[in-house]
C-alpha cells in the first residue's frame, strides 16, 4: 500500500468530496495510474480557490482510492480530466505548519512548499499518521485502520 499527497486549492477539494473522486495535475492520468486500490490519499490545499484564492495551506481531505483504474469523465468539450474514485473520511482540516517539524517528507523546513509543486507525492506510513491523526477523530480512526 502506499501514502499519497494530491495538492488541490480546497474548492476543488470540496467537489471532489462530494463526487466521491479525485483527479490530479489537471486531469492527467499519470499519477492516477500509480495508484492502487486502498492506498491513502490526503489531500493539501494552498489555496482556498483556484488558482488565486487566499492561502490556506492545510490539509482539506483525507481518504482512500477504491477503485482499481483511471477513469475519464466528460466535463466539457475541452476537458476531459481522467479520476479515480475515493472513499473519504469524515475529517477537519489541519494546518501545515503546527506539523511541519514532525513531517519526515519536508526535508528543508525553511522551504518546506517545495514539495508541493509537483502536485502529487508518496509519503511514508510515519507522515501519513502524523497528518491522519491531525485530521481524523480517534473513533472514527479506530474504525477505518486497517479496513
Amino acid at each position: 500500500m502506499t501514502n499519497w499527497i494530491n495538492t488541490v486549492s480546497r474548492d476543488h477539494v470540496e467537489r471532489g468530496v462530494r463526487g466521491r473522486f479525485t483527479q490530479a495535475n489537471h486531469g492527467k492520468p499519470h499519477m492516477l495510474r500509480k495508484m492502487e486500490r486502498g492506498d491513502w490519499i490526503i489531500f493539501y490545499s494552498p489555496r482556498t480557490l483556484y488558482p488565486d484564492g487566499p492561502p490556506l495551506q492545510a490539509f482539506t481531505a483525507i481518504g482512500r482510492v477504491a477503485d482499481d483504474e483511471p477513469y475519464q469523465v466528460e466535463v466539457s468539450p475541452d476537458f476531459q480530466p481522467w479520476r479515480r474514485n475515493v472513499d473519504f473520511l469524515d475529517c477537519a482540516e489541519a494546518p501545515i505548519r503546527p506539523l511541519i517539524e514532525r513531517l519526515e517528507f519536508i526535508e528543508d523546513t525553511a522551504r518546506w512548499g517545495y514539495k508541493f509543486r509537483f502536485g502529487v507525492l508518496r509519503i511514508d506510513d510515519h507522515d501519513l499518521e502524523v497528518i491522519r491523526s491531525a485530521m481524523v477523530p480517534a473513533s472514527i480512526e479506530e474504525t477505518t485502520v486497517g479496513t
